[in-house]
């Protein structure tokens, strides 16, 4: 008889999920983690470096408190307390997650599972960290002696991602860090380089140059955050220049080399030049966490970029293995991996469920924020849809203007014929949470005429999706209307 109904390996945010409603569903779960229950989300990137973030935006509102009639005198930060305080919450989450599996009956073994067959692991060691002391251990090789062998009837991949290695000379570097890395920093750099734009970058470039770095971010691409709509990384850009952070798009990182006072980064584009910098930081993306597990073994296949396919179930090619979050590639978030681990734990358990990818929001938390859903407007023409846009500004806002944050807008991409909504974005204030709004219309096949018609309480920052369908459909009430040519 196996040890478990169901091994998960990993226990990030997809995997511990799934081992939660896999034993409410009445399976014996094993589940088999190298560090802290929560994973990269928990550990080493949403909930830390939000935590962080949150700092960044308190210094900087009591900087601003005079633009309030409240005056605070020699304002400063305490970096060491920052990160005391990050700490604290990821230790209360992860230890929060640590007792729900025992409540849920599931067994958590420590260690690096490996694969002997296609529902075998052995178990190791997981070792200890090269990137910094109390870094991610999945940085190192496991140790050589396995502590147990592990079997199920099924087995889950959960290994998540790790961030990607930068391909230039000099990437190796003392003071080259990942946004894992990062976190070792003990004091805030005077000179930052953030090698890349998107959302992971652009989240520590904005941190930083609030604690007073002077940043600078390299993108390869033509703006910030490139998957989002065109006109939100313009937006960022501009409003990233207006906060003293230098942006260079359209260039590439050609070398890094050691100087007299720091790193010497080598910048290749429309003006190549040379960076000095005391930290540089690469955020290029993430790359599946398969190393040492043994794929080959179980017959799990692999794409080109090592990411494992699965189907909208959440299988494998091999029978009764499953793989969710980012090592599926499908979408490297957080509340992705939650949902695949909701969905393959029922199937598991013998429930019908599927998952579907067509509305899935993302935030990053820069400042300002920016959030989106659904298709961006060159997206939605790229798939043949005539579009008409809505656009409505924070700065028209009551509650945006009273709350002290008028930057950003709203936009509403939406169909031209039946006016139903595609996508959304945003960049301003509360974005993440306003985003929510989005999804659901999008869910529903909600219209601008629906969004319009609904009552949205006043004076709030939610407002703005009403007020962004009014302007779609022509009826502006708060902004001048356009000029008729």
């Amino acid at each position: 008889m196996p040890d478990f109904d169901l091994l998960v390996v990993g226990g990030g945010p997809g995997g511990y999920v799934a081992a939660i409603r896999a034993a409410q569903r009445g399976l014996r779960v094993g589940l088999v983690e190298k560090e802290r229950p929560g994973g990269v989300c928990l550990n080493w990137g949403c909930i830390p470096t939000k935590a962080m973030l949150r700092s960044a935006e308190i210094f900087q509102t009591v900087k601003d408190a005079a633009d309030f009639g409240i005056h605070a005198e020699s304002v400063r930060f305490d970096f060491a307390a920052v990160r005391q305080r990050k700490d604290g919450i990821v230790k209360e989450l992860t230890d929060g997650v640590a007792g729900l599996l025992k409540a849920n009956g599931v067994t958590v073994v420590e260690g690096h599972a490996r694969f002997t067959g296609p529902t075998t692991v052995e178990v190791f060691e997981a070792g200890t960290s090269p990137i910094f002391p109390g870094g991610p251990r999945y940085a190192a090789a496991p140790t050589a002696v396995a502590t147990r062998t592990i079997s199920a009837t099924d087995v889950i991949v959960a290994t998540g991602s790790v961030p990607a290695v930068l391909p230039v000379p000099g990437a190796d570097l003392p003071g080259v860090v990942t946004s894992d890395g990062a976190f070792g920093l003990t004091e805030v750099p005077k000179r930052l380089v953030v090698i890349g734009g998107s959302a992971v970058g652009a989240e520590w470039a904005s941190l930083f140059a609030t604690f007073g770095s002077e940043v600078t971010v390299v993108e390869m691409q033509d703006r910030l955050v490139p998957l989002e709509d065109k006109e939100i990384g313009v937006a960022l850009g501009r409003s990233f220049g207006t906060h003293g952070i230098t942006v260079l798009t359209g260039s590439t990182v050609t070398g890094i080399a050691r100087a007299d006072d720091g790193l010497r980064v080598s910048v290749g584009g429309p003006k190549a030049r040379g960076l000095d910098a005391d930290v540089v930081l690469v955020g290029v993306g993430r790359r599946p966490n398969t190393a040492d597990l043994g794929l080959d073994a179980a017959g799990i296949g692999a794409d080109a970029r090592g990411f494992i396919p699965v189907d909208d179930q959440l299988r494998t090619n091999v029978e009764h293995v499953y793989a969710i979050g980012d090592v599926t590639g499908k979408a490297l978030l957080a509340h992705v991996a939650s949902h695949q681990g909701l969905t393959a734990a029922d199937v598991i358990a013998g429930h019908e469920a599927h998952i579907d990818y067509a509305v899935i929001p993302a935030a990053t938390f820069t400042h300002p924020e920016i959030a989106s859903v659904g298709l961006t407007e060159d997206a939605a023409r790229a798939a043949g849809h005539q579009v008409i846009t809505a656009k409505f500004p924070f700065a028209a806002l009551g509650r945006a203007k009273s709350f002290g944050a008028p930057e950003g807008f709203m936009k509403i991409v939406a169909g031209q014929k039946h006016k139903e909504v595609l996508g959304v974005h945003i960049i301003g204030p509360s974005a993440s949470d306003l985003i929510t709004e989005g999804a659901l219309a999008i869910s529903l096949e909600a219209t601008l005429e629906e969004l319009a018609d609904t009552i949205h309480a006043h004076p709030t920052l939610g407002e703005i999706g009403m007020e962004a369908a009014l302007t779609g459909l022509g009826l502006p009430v708060h902004i001048a209307p356009p000029r008729k040519r």
